[in-house]
């Protein structure tokens, strides 16, 4: 069978492609690379030195924001620390250490150098103080007993009112203990009045509070005193204290100089005592 002709295929070679040679990587180092090597050593050296030289060490308290915290307790709360170096130093259990303490609110430790610790406090604010014996405490408004008085007052706490808590279970607080939520609405909502708030004369209010009494007004220099009672979460609540100097005030209109003591039951229930008038002497004066 005639078939077609099969082309051959050229067996010519084709020319080859000329290709660059290829330079490989020296193993050595470059310039470059040497100086940064140097250049992370001579920093891991500094650090290093750093780290290790006293030079850094926390030597020295910077503190602000102290009014009623003890700067030697907390530089007691802070003494593990001396001593130590401030760039491996965490500052997180500082923190954690002055926040324990019952007058700091929250706190900020910085590092400044050379050697320094900078501390900030903001501590618990004061509403009241609250006196049970012979002890007087710094309250704040959650009832917090923060800080014990041994002395006059600070400045920022001279003008607080105080109250005169003569109950018997009362003589066990202590710094660090919280006042019943109750009690300390009462006495909050009772210390704001004045003797202009209920139409009297009196130069001032005391505040107290007794195991047979409950809450009591006494005017001061010494005139009546006013029952206001006990209160409870909800039988007897201190939503009822509104009322209760509604009809303080319209019981001390016109017969305030005659009252001795007034028992305020309810915001409409009130009785009082008269004060005792001296009885006229029998003895006959005697005539110059």
């Amino acid at each position: 069978m005639n078939g077609r002709p099969v082309a051959s295929r050229s067996r010519t070679p084709m020319p080859g492609r000329r290709s660059r040679p290829v330079r490989r990587a020296s193993a050595g180092l470059s310039v470059v690379r040497a100086g940064a090597a140097l250049a992370m050593l001579v920093s891991a050296a500094a650090i290093y030195g750093v780290a290790s030289s006293s030079a850094f060490d926390y030597a020295k308290l910077q503190l602000q924001g102290v009014t009623f915290t003890d700067q030697n307790a907390v530089e007691a709360t802070l003494a593990d620390a001396r001593g130590r170096n401030l760039f491996g130093l965490s500052t997180v259990g500082l923190v954690a250490a002055l926040e324990s303490m019952p007058t700091v609110e929250s706190a900020r430790v910085e590092v400044q150098l050379p050697g320094t610790l900078a501390v900030t406090l903001a501590e618990r604010q004061p509403v009241l103080i609250w006196r049970a014996g012979d002890q007087r405490f710094l309250v704040d408004a959650r009832g917090t007993l923060f800080s014990e008085l041994s002395g006059e007052p600070p400045a920022a706490a001279a003008r607080l009112p105080v109250i005169d808590d003569r109950r018997v279970a009362s003589q066990r607080l202590e710094v660090g203990g919280t006042l019943d939520p109750v009690d300390l609405d009462a006495a909050t909502r009772l210390a704001s009045l004045r003797p202009t708030d209920i139409g009297s004369s009196a130069v001032s209010l005391d505040l107290s509070v007794t195991d047979p009494d409950g809450f009591r007004v006494e005017a001061k220099p010494a005139a009546w005193s006013a029952v206001f009672g006990f209160y409870t979460p909800s039988l007897r609540t201190t939503e009822l204290i509104p009322e209760q100097v509604r009809l303080l005030r319209s019981l001390l209109i016109g017969r305030e100089p005659k009252l001795d003591r007034i028992i305020l039951a309810s915001g409409t229930d009130g009785t009082y005592t008269p004060r005792a008038t001296p009885s006229p002497s029998t003895k006959p004066s005697k005539r110059p």
